[in-house]
């Protein structure tokens, strides 16, 4: 799964159920984006935070927007940081946000809701890895 825009391969993705509790987080929140420090206890879990609430500086990484449609199934992408120290850890990786039961983190939105978003990873492939430019 790639781009669509460019062609690029995406770097980030979303589960359907993820996708879903990102809407409802939206309907009260506003628009949100995620960020993966990588530090210990709640730096090992996706945060999904009030857009702009969290500041990125320059050692974070884009990787990319999570494919989220509004309720009208409009295109309504969500910012994926993670910290510059953790990317060089998992930049050979593709990376799915996804939600399971459970006690979130405290600073993530959805810790209210008895659910905690996590990341699911695989290798990128080797083709993926060219397309991305990296060598």
């Amino acid at each position: 799964m790639g781009d669509t825009d460019t062609g690029t391969p995406a770097r980030v993705a979303v589960t359907p159920e993820a996708a879903d509790l990102i809407r409802r987080l939206r309907a009260q929140h506003g628009p949100v984006m995620f960020h993966q420090s990588g530090g210990c206890c709640d730096g090992s879990a996706p945060m999904c935070y009030p857009q702009g609430e969290f500041r990125t500086g320059v050692s974070d990484v884009h990787l990319g927007d999570l494919a989220v449609h509004d309720e009208n199934g409009e295109p309504d992408p969500v910012p994926m940081w993670m910290s510059g120290p953790q990317f060089e850890y998992w930049k050979h990786t593709h990376l799915t946000i996804d939600v399971v039961p459970g006690r979130g983190s405290g600073f993530s939105l959805e810790a209210p809701e008895g659910v905690r978003f996590l990341i699911r990873s695989r290798l990128l492939t080797d083709e993926e890895w060219a397309g991305l430019g990296e060598s």
